[in-house]
């Protein structure tokens, strides 16, 4: 395994227990005791995923997870305060893969970090496929999706999540039924995820098309509507 993991948090408790869980499960851990030691953490270390906490010194989670973002997707979870929903929400809406609740379960963690890992296997392990409609067209074997013919950036789980819903036009799929084929079954978050990815692309998306819209379908989920 030997997956390096940064762990991100300014309670030293916190970290050394989830030093110890790590090295236990086969992984390298990596600490950093505020923002900017893990930011420069991340830029010379290169860790395979990120356990973030939101509040830190120095440099709080988010804008540690804004610049992260602007250069790779490296796996990230936040950390964050018991019944905290905005900033859950938001960790998710800059780009976090998942979130943990604090007081937390070591071993709760250890399977999320799992879990993840796993969502982000390179892209031969995962669905492969060219989706072509008005104005767009989503090419999975190469990740790449063109609005208007210009390539837009969009990390992986969002893709995966477009591709999911361009596979069957006009199919309603539930929350649910999305977590499981694009997060899968290991997934331990809940049903807000999948808002915050399609509200993120539907910022991409918009207005490029009349004849097709990735629309809500209240009480159920969501389909890629595409006129007949």
């Amino acid at each position: 395994m030997n997956e390096k993991i940064l762990v991100a948090d300014d309670d030293r408790n916190i970290a050394e227990l989830l030093r110890l869980y790590l090295v236990k499960e086969g992984f390298t851990p990596i600490l950093a005791a505020d923002g900017e030691e893990a930011f420069h953490a991340f830029e010379t270390e290169h860790p395979d995923l990120i356990l973030l906490d939101l509040m830190m010194p120095k440099m709080d989670g988010r804008t540690v997870c804004e610049k992260i973002r602007k250069t790779s997707q490296v796996p990230i979870i936040m950390l964050t305060a018991k019944g905290e929903v905005y900033d859950r929400v938001l960790g998710l809406e800059l780009g976090a893969d998942d979130y943990v609740v604090k007081p937390f379960d070591a071993k709760e963690v250890i399977a999320r970090i799992k879990a993840v890992l796993r969502r982000s296997a390179p892209a031969e392990e995962k669905k492969e496929g060219v989706y072509e409609f008005d104005n767009l067209r989503l090419d999975m074997s190469s990740y790449e999706l063109r609005v208007k013919g210009k390539i837009v950036d969009a990390p992986p789980k969002e893709l995966e999540l477009l591709a999911c819903l361009c596979s069957h036009p006009n199919r309603v799929y539930t929350r649910d039924q999305l977590l499981d084929e694009v997060w899968g079954f290991e997934y331990y978050g809940d049903s807000r995820t999948i808002d915050v990815h399609v509200k993120r692309l539907r910022e991409k998306l918009e207005g490029a098309s009349e004849q097709w819209q990735l629309k809500t379908v209240w009480g159920v989920g969501y389909k890629f509507e595409v006129k007949e």
